[in-house]
């Protein structure tokens, strides 16, 4: 069965659960649907500002796209959030992936 489904399929009993949504995005990725994906990672980041992961592929996915001052905006407020939650390594991930974009 496809992933994406069975995905779809676990998100109908447990609607709220981030880490299901977070790996529906990424499946949205790997086929080239970042309109959905888009969707998907802005809603788990409005509602779950502590989903930290959410906040890279996000941003990429708006370099990807063109939109350099969202992307900027949303790895910022990512190191916030992983600060935070005292999170090191996601803070390195992000911090890295902005310098890269701003400079």
């Amino acid at each position: 069965m496809d992933r994406k489904i069975r995905i779809q399929e676990m998100l109908q009993a447990n609607p709220t659960d981030c880490f299901l949504r977070h790996a529906l995005a990424l499946e949205y990725v790997k086929v080239g649907d970042d309109a959905a994906a888009r969707v998907l990672f802005t809603e788990i980041l409005s509602q779950f500002p502590d989903y930290i992961g959410s906040y890279y592929h996000l941003a990429k996915l708006l370099e990807r796209q063109g939109e350099v001052n969202l992307a900027i905006k949303w790895y910022e407020q990512g190191m916030e959030a992983a600060k935070l939650a005292k999170d090191q390594h996601s803070y390195q991930e992000l911090h890295g992936a902005y310098e890269e974009l701003i400079y």
